[in-house]
């Protein structure tokens, strides 16, 4: 019986190396690919058009881009392969940001936007134009705007266990950008999120008819030149409850954590509940300030909230 020769330990080392070199370079080259059909693409943009008008995944490699994308229609998904691998750097489409959506829905999962600046300083990692939108497990740092929003009374937003970190400015001409910047939606909910050492502007500023604050933290210790933790300038219904706030020492605006109804009564504010929320000053930080500052005649519910030395209730303005 013939025997068969078997390869040495090196030539089977280095095939198995030259297999693998191989395959990150298919990967490098089509990083994004439809999960529902396999099809692969070196640019995200062609993965988003292939989709069009249906519903897909895009799923993402690991590894930093300049890409950008725009959703014209259509229910995508995007989804990094390892959570906090994927990081989009700098890239953005139209003028606006990374991912610019106007479809019939949008998912968000695991990404990284970072560097993300237009000339108008409204740059953001997300710009959703319509449509609804889950986020989840995303990082938004070091840009003007983490997500940017623009009207849909018939759509939601959804923000869960994600970080906005040094985003927000006051430098532009039409007035600040924010971390959370949403427009006349049907309803926006923010759940297990971080935000932190803001650069400007306000950490959440939302015009929905409907706000969750759920369980979040705001770390303004690091902040420069923040405004308000969260604004709701048109008044919302709702509850903000279970989350953790600290005001830091370098302040535009250090009148109020929170402030309803600051630009008139677009939406009835009756029904906003605010309750359980611990509110501090950063360490070092002392001053007088107000926990809920309310313009209108709408009655907010304010229970039961631990707030520290020198910070009032609230106050009507």
């Amino acid at each position: 019986m013939k025997r068969i020769p078997r390869l040495p330990l090196v030539a089977l080392a280095l095939a198995a190396l030259a297999l693998h070199a191989s395959m990150a370079e298919a990967q490098q080259g089509a990083p994004f690919t439809i999960a529902e059909t396999g099809q692969q693409f070196a640019r995200l943009q062609d993965a988003v058009n292939a989709i069009g008008d249906r519903s897909g995944t895009v799923r993402i490699a690991p590894g930093r881009y300049g890409e950008c994308a725009v959703q014209g229609a259509g229910d995508v998904a995007y989804l990094a392969e390892v959570p906090g691998q994927t990081v989009f750097d700098g890239g953005t489409c139209e003028g606006k940001g990374t991912l610019v959506l106007r479809g019939r829905s949008a998912r968000v999962e695991g990404l990284v936007f970072t560097n993300i600046k237009v000339p108008d300083f409204n740059g953001a990692g997300i710009r959703l134009e319509k449509g609804n939108l889950a986020v989840s497990q995303a990082w938004f740092r070091d840009s003007q705007q983490g997500i940017l929003a623009g009207e849909d009374t018939a759509a939601t937003i959804t923000v869960d266990k994600s970080t906005f970190t040094r985003l927000g400015t006051c430098e532009g001409p039409g007035g600040c950008a924010h971390s959370i910047y949403i427009g006349n939606y049907g309803a926006l909910t923010v759940t297990r999120s971080r935000f932190e050492a803001g650069r400007g502007g306000h950490y959440v500023k939302s015009r929905a008819a409907r706000i969750g604050v759920l369980g979040n933290s705001f770390d303004d210790s690091a902040g420069r030149a923040t405004n308000y933790m969260i604004d709701l300038p048109g008044g919302a219904s709702g509850q903000i409850s279970d989350n953790w706030f600290v005001q830091g020492a370098n302040k535009e605006n250090y009148s109020a954590f929170i402030a309803v109804a600051a630009e008139g009564a677009q939406h009835s504010s009756a029904g906003l509940m605010i309750q359980a929320n611990d509110a501090r000053f950063a360490p070092g930080v002392s001053r007088e300030s107000t926990f809920v500052a309310v313009w209108g005649s709408d009655t907010v519910q304010i229970g039961a909230n631990r707030l520290a030395a020198g910070l009032k209730r609230t106050d009507r303005r």
